[in-house]
Protein backbone atom coordinates (compact mmCIF):
# COMPACT_ATOMS: atom_id res chain seq x y z
CA UNK A 1 0.00 0.00 0.00
CA UNK A 2 2.65 2.46 1.03
CA UNK A 3 5.33 1.64 -1.52
CA UNK A 4 4.35 4.59 -3.71
CA UNK A 5 5.58 6.97 -1.03
CA UNK A 6 9.15 6.02 -1.83
CA UNK A 7 9.12 8.77 -4.43
CA UNK A 8 9.35 11.27 -1.55
CA UNK A 9 12.79 12.18 -0.32
CA UNK A 10 13.29 12.69 3.39
CA UNK A 11 13.81 16.32 4.37
CA UNK A 12 17.49 17.14 4.81
CA UNK A 13 16.69 19.19 7.90
CA UNK A 14 13.88 18.18 10.21
CA UNK A 15 10.53 19.91 9.77
CA UNK A 16 9.49 20.65 13.33
CA UNK A 17 6.03 20.85 14.82
CA UNK A 18 6.75 24.36 16.13
CA UNK A 19 10.28 25.46 16.95
CA UNK A 20 11.65 28.86 18.01
CA UNK A 21 12.13 31.42 15.23
CA UNK A 22 14.74 33.99 16.21
CA UNK A 23 15.28 37.31 14.46
CA UNK A 24 18.31 39.06 15.99
CA UNK A 25 16.75 41.71 18.19
CA UNK A 26 16.74 39.14 20.99
CA UNK A 27 20.56 39.34 21.15
CA UNK A 28 20.41 43.11 21.51
CA UNK A 29 18.33 42.88 24.68
CA UNK A 30 20.24 39.88 26.08
CA UNK A 31 23.44 41.89 25.59
CA UNK A 32 21.84 44.88 27.28
CA UNK A 33 21.09 42.74 30.35
CA UNK A 34 24.68 41.49 30.34
CA UNK A 35 26.31 44.90 29.89
CA UNK A 36 24.19 46.57 32.56
CA UNK A 37 24.74 43.60 34.90
CA UNK A 38 20.99 43.11 35.41
CA UNK A 39 21.08 39.32 35.03
CA UNK A 40 18.62 38.31 37.74
CA UNK A 41 14.93 39.04 38.34
CA UNK A 42 15.02 42.83 38.00
CA UNK A 43 15.80 45.03 35.02
CA UNK A 44 14.57 47.04 32.06
CA UNK A 45 13.68 44.00 29.95
CA UNK A 46 11.26 42.73 32.60
CA UNK A 47 9.71 46.17 33.01
CA UNK A 48 9.30 46.58 29.26
CA UNK A 49 7.70 43.22 28.50
CA UNK A 50 5.28 43.60 31.41
CA UNK A 51 4.27 46.97 29.98
CA UNK A 52 4.09 45.77 26.37
CA UNK A 53 2.14 42.60 27.14
CA UNK A 54 -0.36 44.44 29.35
CA UNK A 55 -0.92 46.95 26.53
CA UNK A 56 -1.19 44.25 23.87
CA UNK A 57 -3.60 42.06 25.80
CA UNK A 58 -5.57 44.95 27.28
CA UNK A 59 -5.08 44.39 31.01
CA UNK A 60 -3.78 46.80 33.62
CA UNK A 61 -1.12 44.53 35.08
CA UNK A 62 1.23 41.82 33.84
CA UNK A 63 3.68 39.89 36.02
CA UNK A 64 6.62 38.17 34.33
CA UNK A 65 7.21 34.68 35.74
CA UNK A 66 9.50 31.72 35.16
CA UNK A 67 6.96 29.66 33.20
CA UNK A 68 3.34 29.38 32.19
CA UNK A 69 2.98 26.66 34.82
CA UNK A 70 4.29 29.03 37.52
CA UNK A 71 1.69 31.54 36.37
CA UNK A 72 -1.10 28.97 36.68
CA UNK A 73 0.14 27.92 40.13
CA UNK A 74 0.14 31.50 41.38
CA UNK A 75 -3.29 32.00 39.76
CA UNK A 76 -4.95 29.13 41.65
CA UNK A 77 -3.40 30.36 44.90
CA UNK A 78 -4.66 33.88 44.21
CA UNK A 79 -8.12 32.42 43.61
CA UNK A 80 -7.97 31.06 47.16
CA UNK A 81 -7.89 27.34 46.39
CA UNK A 82 -8.05 25.22 49.54
CA UNK A 83 -7.00 21.57 50.01
CA UNK A 84 -9.83 19.20 49.13
CA UNK A 85 -11.64 21.80 47.02
CA UNK A 86 -12.89 20.80 43.57
CA UNK A 87 -11.92 22.82 40.49
CA UNK A 88 -13.52 22.50 37.05
CA UNK A 89 -10.79 22.08 34.43
CA UNK A 90 -10.66 21.76 30.66
CA UNK A 91 -10.30 18.06 29.89
CA UNK A 92 -8.43 18.05 26.56
CA UNK A 93 -5.25 19.94 27.41
CA UNK A 94 -1.65 19.59 28.52
CA UNK A 95 -1.05 18.41 32.09
CA UNK A 96 0.39 21.80 33.10
CA UNK A 97 -3.16 23.20 33.12
CA UNK A 98 -4.22 20.78 35.82
CA UNK A 99 -1.13 20.01 37.90
CA UNK A 100 -1.09 23.37 39.77
CA UNK A 101 -4.52 22.51 41.18
CA UNK A 102 -2.99 19.36 42.66
CA UNK A 103 0.04 21.30 43.96
CA UNK A 104 -2.39 23.12 46.26
CA UNK A 105 -4.29 19.98 47.27
CA UNK A 106 -7.26 20.69 45.01
CA UNK A 107 -9.28 18.06 43.14
CA UNK A 108 -9.63 18.55 39.37
CA UNK A 109 -13.02 17.71 37.86
CA UNK A 110 -12.79 17.50 34.08
CA UNK A 111 -15.25 19.18 31.71
CA UNK A 112 -15.62 17.52 28.32
CA UNK A 113 -14.73 19.10 25.00
CA UNK A 114 -17.04 20.44 22.30
CA UNK A 115 -16.64 19.79 18.58
CA UNK A 116 -17.10 23.49 17.64
CA UNK A 117 -13.76 24.70 19.02
CA UNK A 118 -12.18 21.62 20.67
CA UNK A 119 -12.36 23.58 23.93
CA UNK A 120 -14.41 23.31 27.14
CA UNK A 121 -18.07 22.59 26.39
CA UNK A 122 -20.33 25.23 28.00
CA UNK A 123 -23.25 22.78 28.23
CA UNK A 124 -21.04 20.28 30.09
CA UNK A 125 -19.88 23.09 32.41
CA UNK A 126 -23.52 23.97 33.15
CA UNK A 127 -24.21 20.32 33.94
CA UNK A 128 -21.12 20.16 36.15
CA UNK A 129 -22.37 23.03 38.33
CA UNK A 130 -25.66 21.15 38.76
CA UNK A 131 -23.72 18.11 39.94
CA UNK A 132 -21.15 20.01 42.03
CA UNK A 133 -22.84 23.30 43.10
CA UNK A 134 -20.11 24.06 45.65
CA UNK A 135 -17.36 24.57 43.02
CA UNK A 136 -16.07 28.15 42.83
CA UNK A 137 -13.12 27.94 40.42
CA UNK A 138 -12.89 27.15 36.70
CA UNK A 139 -9.79 26.86 34.50
CA UNK A 140 -10.58 27.20 30.79
CA UNK A 141 -8.00 26.67 28.02
CA UNK A 142 -7.73 28.21 24.55
CA UNK A 143 -6.50 25.05 22.82
CA UNK A 144 -3.91 25.32 20.03
CA UNK A 145 -4.47 29.08 19.87
CA UNK A 146 -8.25 28.85 19.28
CA UNK A 147 -10.39 30.86 21.73
CA UNK A 148 -13.00 28.96 23.70
CA UNK A 149 -16.56 30.27 24.03
CA UNK A 150 -15.64 32.81 26.67
CA UNK A 151 -18.97 34.66 26.84
CA UNK A 152 -20.93 31.50 27.56
CA UNK A 153 -18.36 30.15 30.00
CA UNK A 154 -18.02 33.48 31.83
CA UNK A 155 -21.80 33.81 32.10
CA UNK A 156 -22.05 30.34 33.67
CA UNK A 157 -19.21 31.15 36.07
CA UNK A 158 -20.78 34.46 37.09
CA UNK A 159 -24.16 32.79 37.67
CA UNK A 160 -22.53 30.31 40.01
CA UNK A 161 -20.19 32.77 41.73
CA UNK A 162 -17.08 31.05 40.36
CA UNK A 163 -13.74 32.65 39.48
CA UNK A 164 -12.53 32.05 35.92
CA UNK A 165 -8.82 31.47 35.21
CA UNK A 166 -7.85 31.64 31.54
CA UNK A 167 -5.09 29.32 30.43
CA UNK A 168 -4.01 31.33 27.40
CA UNK A 169 -0.58 29.65 27.26
CA UNK A 170 -1.10 28.71 23.60
CA UNK A 171 -3.15 31.70 22.45
CA UNK A 172 -1.14 34.94 22.84
CA UNK A 173 -2.38 37.32 20.14
CA UNK A 174 -5.70 35.51 19.62
CA UNK A 175 -8.92 37.42 20.24
CA UNK A 176 -12.56 36.70 21.05
CA UNK A 177 -15.22 39.25 20.11
CA UNK A 178 -12.51 41.87 19.71
CA UNK A 179 -10.81 41.25 23.05
CA UNK A 180 -7.50 39.46 23.52
CA UNK A 181 -7.43 36.08 25.20
CA UNK A 182 -5.97 36.36 28.68
CA UNK A 183 -8.01 39.50 29.39
CA UNK A 184 -11.47 37.93 29.68
CA UNK A 185 -11.24 35.97 32.93
CA UNK A 186 -10.46 36.99 36.49
CA UNK A 187 -6.82 36.03 35.90
CA UNK A 188 -5.05 35.15 32.64
CA UNK A 189 -1.90 33.07 32.12
CA UNK A 190 0.37 32.90 29.06
CA UNK A 191 3.53 30.98 28.18
CA UNK A 192 6.80 31.79 26.42
CA UNK A 193 7.96 28.17 26.23
CA UNK A 194 10.25 27.24 23.35
CA UNK A 195 7.48 26.05 21.05
CA UNK A 196 5.00 28.89 21.59
CA UNK A 197 4.01 31.65 19.12
CA UNK A 198 6.82 33.77 20.61
CA UNK A 199 9.38 32.45 23.05
CA UNK A 200 11.84 33.37 25.74
CA UNK A 201 13.13 29.78 25.74
CA UNK A 202 11.02 29.63 28.90
CA UNK A 203 8.93 32.06 30.87
CA UNK A 204 5.31 33.02 31.38
CA UNK A 205 3.07 35.87 32.42
CA UNK A 206 0.19 36.41 34.83
CA UNK A 207 -2.40 38.94 33.67
CA UNK A 208 -4.91 40.87 35.79
CA UNK A 209 -6.71 44.18 36.05
CA UNK A 210 -6.36 44.16 39.84
CA UNK A 211 -3.21 45.84 41.19
CA UNK A 212 -3.46 44.08 44.55
CA UNK A 213 -3.50 40.69 42.76
CA UNK A 214 -0.45 41.64 40.68
CA UNK A 215 1.38 42.87 43.79
CA UNK A 216 0.63 39.62 45.60
CA UNK A 217 1.84 37.60 42.59
CA UNK A 218 5.13 39.52 42.54
CA UNK A 219 5.60 38.97 46.25
CA UNK A 220 4.87 35.24 46.18
CA UNK A 221 7.05 34.76 43.10
CA UNK A 222 10.08 36.27 44.86
CA UNK A 223 9.97 34.06 47.98
CA UNK A 224 7.36 36.22 49.76
CA UNK A 225 9.89 38.62 51.19
CA UNK A 226 8.31 41.21 53.48
CA UNK A 227 9.15 44.93 53.48
CA UNK A 228 11.86 44.79 56.13
CA UNK A 229 15.61 45.52 56.24
CA UNK A 230 16.29 41.79 56.56
CA UNK A 231 14.77 38.73 54.91
CA UNK A 232 11.44 38.55 56.71
CA UNK A 233 8.96 35.83 55.66
CA UNK A 234 5.35 35.53 56.81
CA UNK A 235 4.00 33.45 53.89
CA UNK A 236 5.27 30.59 51.75
CA UNK A 237 6.97 31.92 48.63
CA UNK A 238 8.38 30.60 45.37
CA UNK A 239 11.33 31.23 43.09
CA UNK A 240 9.02 31.98 40.17
CA UNK A 241 10.15 35.38 38.85
CA UNK A 242 11.43 35.65 35.28
CA UNK A 243 15.05 36.63 34.77
CA UNK A 244 15.98 39.82 32.95
CA UNK A 245 17.92 37.71 30.42
CA UNK A 246 14.90 35.60 29.49
CA UNK A 247 12.86 38.80 29.36
CA UNK A 248 15.35 40.12 26.81
CA UNK A 249 14.56 37.22 24.50
CA UNK A 250 10.83 37.83 24.92
CA UNK A 251 11.31 41.56 24.29
CA UNK A 252 13.00 40.85 20.98
CA UNK A 253 10.36 38.28 20.03
CA UNK A 254 7.44 40.61 20.78
CA UNK A 255 8.46 42.75 17.81
CA UNK A 256 7.52 39.80 15.57
CA UNK A 257 4.31 38.53 17.18
CA UNK A 258 1.97 39.67 14.41
CA UNK A 259 4.39 38.42 11.77
CA UNK A 260 4.40 34.97 13.40
CA UNK A 261 0.59 34.92 13.59
CA UNK A 262 0.33 35.89 9.91
CA UNK A 263 2.64 33.04 8.89
CA UNK A 264 0.87 30.52 11.15
CA UNK A 265 -2.44 31.44 9.53
CA UNK A 266 -0.91 30.97 6.09
CA UNK A 267 0.19 27.47 7.07
CA UNK A 268 -3.30 26.65 8.37
CA UNK A 269 -4.97 27.89 5.18
CA UNK A 270 -2.53 26.00 2.94
CA UNK A 271 -3.29 22.77 4.80
CA UNK A 272 -7.01 23.46 4.59
CA UNK A 273 -6.81 24.00 0.84
CA UNK A 274 -4.35 21.16 0.17
CA UNK A 275 -6.37 18.57 2.09
CA UNK A 276 -9.86 19.79 1.16
CA UNK A 277 -10.86 16.78 -0.97
CA UNK A 278 -9.75 14.23 1.65
CA UNK A 279 -12.09 12.87 4.35
CA UNK A 280 -10.53 15.19 6.96
CA UNK A 281 -11.24 18.56 8.56
CA UNK A 282 -8.96 21.17 10.12
CA UNK A 283 -9.25 22.12 13.80
CA UNK A 284 -12.33 24.39 13.89
CA UNK A 285 -12.94 27.86 15.27
CA UNK A 286 -15.77 30.35 15.52
CA UNK A 287 -15.12 32.41 12.39
CA UNK A 288 -17.69 35.05 13.39
CA UNK A 289 -16.45 35.77 16.91
CA UNK A 290 -12.84 34.66 17.20
CA UNK A 291 -9.46 35.23 15.61
CA UNK A 292 -7.06 32.41 16.55
CA UNK A 293 -3.31 32.81 16.51
CA UNK A 294 -3.17 29.47 14.62
CA UNK A 295 -0.34 28.24 16.84
CA UNK A 296 -0.76 24.64 15.68
CA UNK A 297 -2.56 23.42 12.58
CA UNK A 298 -4.41 20.21 13.40
CA UNK A 299 -6.72 17.87 11.50
CA UNK A 300 -9.31 15.26 12.33
CA UNK A 301 -10.16 12.26 10.15
CA UNK A 302 -13.81 11.52 9.36
CA UNK A 303 -15.07 8.49 11.28
CA UNK A 304 -15.84 6.47 8.16
CA UNK A 305 -12.31 7.08 6.83
CA UNK A 306 -10.53 5.69 9.90
CA UNK A 307 -8.61 2.46 9.51
CA UNK A 308 -8.35 0.23 12.58
CA UNK A 309 -6.14 1.73 15.29
CA UNK A 310 -5.49 0.63 18.86
CA UNK A 311 -3.59 2.42 21.61
CA UNK A 312 -2.57 1.56 25.14
CA UNK A 313 -0.77 3.88 27.56
CA UNK A 314 2.52 3.73 25.66
CA UNK A 315 2.04 2.25 22.19
CA UNK A 316 -0.15 2.49 19.10
CA UNK A 317 -0.82 0.03 16.28
CA UNK A 318 -2.88 0.24 13.11
CA UNK A 319 -3.99 -1.96 10.22
CA UNK A 320 -3.52 -0.34 6.78
CA UNK A 321 -6.67 -0.18 4.70
CA UNK A 322 -7.15 1.14 1.18
CA UNK A 323 -8.75 4.59 1.10
CA UNK A 324 -8.50 4.98 4.87
CA UNK A 325 -5.91 6.13 7.41
CA UNK A 326 -5.49 7.07 11.07
CA UNK A 327 -3.32 9.41 13.16
CA UNK A 328 -0.83 6.66 13.96
CA UNK A 329 -0.19 5.92 10.30
CA UNK A 330 0.15 9.56 9.30
CA UNK A 331 2.47 10.39 12.19
CA UNK A 332 4.67 7.40 11.41
CA UNK A 333 4.87 8.35 7.74
CA UNK A 334 5.75 11.95 8.53
CA UNK A 335 8.49 10.75 10.89
CA UNK A 336 9.93 8.54 8.13
CA UNK A 337 10.46 11.67 6.04
CA UNK A 338 11.94 13.68 8.92
CA UNK A 339 8.84 15.74 9.72
CA UNK A 340 7.37 16.08 13.21
CA UNK A 341 3.68 15.73 13.92
CA UNK A 342 2.07 14.92 17.24
CA UNK A 343 -1.09 13.33 18.65
CA UNK A 344 -3.80 15.61 19.97
CA UNK A 345 -3.50 16.21 23.73
CA UNK A 346 -4.70 13.06 25.45
CA UNK A 347 -7.67 14.11 27.62
CA UNK A 348 -6.92 14.41 31.30
CA UNK A 349 -9.66 12.00 32.38
CA UNK A 350 -7.86 9.30 30.32
CA UNK A 351 -4.52 9.89 32.04
CA UNK A 352 -3.57 7.21 34.61
CA UNK A 353 -2.98 9.81 37.31
CA UNK A 354 -6.48 11.31 36.92
CA UNK A 355 -8.66 8.37 35.89
CA UNK A 356 -10.53 8.35 39.19
CA UNK A 357 -11.38 12.06 39.03
CA UNK A 358 -14.79 13.38 38.08
CA UNK A 359 -15.61 13.83 34.39
CA UNK A 360 -18.71 15.62 33.07
CA UNK A 361 -20.00 15.29 29.50
CA UNK A 362 -23.24 15.84 27.60
CA UNK A 363 -22.51 14.19 24.22
CA UNK A 364 -20.61 11.09 25.23
CA UNK A 365 -16.83 11.39 25.37
CA UNK A 366 -16.02 14.06 22.79
CA UNK A 367 -12.42 14.60 23.89
CA UNK A 368 -11.58 10.92 23.54
CA UNK A 369 -13.07 10.89 20.05
CA UNK A 370 -10.98 13.89 18.94
CA UNK A 371 -7.89 12.32 20.50
CA UNK A 372 -8.60 9.09 18.61
CA UNK A 373 -9.09 10.73 15.20
CA UNK A 374 -7.02 13.91 15.40
CA UNK A 375 -3.38 14.92 15.06
CA UNK A 376 -1.19 18.04 15.07
CA UNK A 377 0.57 18.78 11.78
CA UNK A 378 4.01 20.33 11.23
CA UNK A 379 3.35 24.03 11.86
CA UNK A 380 6.81 25.55 12.02
CA UNK A 381 6.91 29.03 10.49
CA UNK A 382 10.34 28.33 8.97
CA UNK A 383 8.81 25.55 6.89
CA UNK A 384 8.77 26.59 3.23
CA UNK A 385 5.72 26.31 0.99
CA UNK A 386 7.50 23.61 -0.98
CA UNK A 387 8.20 21.63 2.16
CA UNK A 388 4.59 22.00 3.27
CA UNK A 389 3.42 20.81 -0.14
CA UNK A 390 5.48 17.64 0.39
CA UNK A 391 3.96 17.17 3.86
CA UNK A 392 0.50 17.49 2.28
CA UNK A 393 1.37 14.91 -0.37
CA UNK A 394 2.65 12.48 2.28
CA UNK A 395 -0.67 12.83 4.11
CA UNK A 396 -2.67 12.42 0.90
CA UNK A 397 -0.72 9.29 0.06
CA UNK A 398 -1.81 7.69 3.34
CA UNK A 399 -5.39 7.63 2.02
CA UNK A 400 -4.53 5.94 -1.31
Amino acid sequence: MFGSQKRFKAFDQKIWLSSPTMHGEELKYIKQAYETNWMSTLGENINEIEKQISEKVGVKNAVALASGTASLHIAVKLAGLKPGERVFCTDMTFGATVNPVVYEGGIPVFIDTEYDTWNMCPDALEKAFERYPDVKKVIAVHLYGVPCKLDEIRKICDKNGAALIEDAAESLGASYKGKQTGSLGNIGCISFNGNKIITGSSGGMLLTDEKNIADKARKWSTQSRENAPWYQHEEVGYNYRMSNVIAGVVRGQLLHLEEHIFRKKEIYERYKNGLKDLPVKMNPYDEKNSKPNFWLSCMIIDKEAMCRQVRDDARALFLPEKGKSCPTEILERLAEFNAEGRPIWKPMHMQPIYRNNGFVSVLGDVGSDIFDRGLCLPSDIKMTNEQQDTVIEIIRNCFE
